[in-house]
């Protein structure tokens, strides 16, 4: 019997890079003069995987963010993989925002991505999913970079990683 190759989809967000561009977008927040004075801050909960963002107002909240997303960007952080809420009123008259990070792949979007490999019809092309991850194996190293190219085409809402490959 051949040997199978395969490789892992998964998806995430370095933390450690979250932090520093946290750390980047305070020190940007405490330089510049339309945030002096105010209650802007940007609170990274690690272990929940989460930014939480106060401003005085929806306008700072919205250079807030600006700022932030600016930061991750250039840290190269997925922006996909950021799941933002709503501006919601705070006390003390400031607003507040949180920010969820995608660090695995949830249920919904594994089925996606493996109904997208068996509807591309790849020969031996067959998708599994383990818990977090889908593995996709072939016999053919050929076959599994079609199957990474029909997966980088389509939109999944998170940016998708291609890893373990065998």
């Amino acid at each position: 019997m051949a040997q199978l190759s395969s490789f892992d989809v998964t998806t995430g967000v370095d933390l450690q890079e979250v932090d520093n561009a946290v750390n980047q977008a305070q020190k940007e927040i405490a330089q510049r003069y339309d945030f002096k004075g105010s209650r802007a801050e940007i609170d990274f909960r690690r272990g929940e995987e989460l930014l939480a963002l106060t401003a005085d107002s929806e306008f700072q909240m919205t250079a807030l963010f600006d700022v932030l997303q600016s930061k991750l960007i250039r840290r190269g952080v997925p922006v996909k993989n950021l799941d933002i809420g709503e501006i919601k009123q705070a006390g003390g008259d400031t607003v507040r925002r949180e920010i969820k990070l995608k660090t695995a792949l949830d249920s919904e979007t594994a089925r996606k991505v493996a109904a997208d490999i068996k509807a591309a019809k790849l020969k031996k092309v067959q998708a599994a999913i383990q818990g977090d991850q889908v593995r996709v194996s072939a016999p053919s190293r050929d076959e599994l970079q079609e199957a990474i190219a029909v997966l980088r085409k389509g939109d999944y809402g998170v940016e998708l990683k291609f890893g373990n490959y065998r």
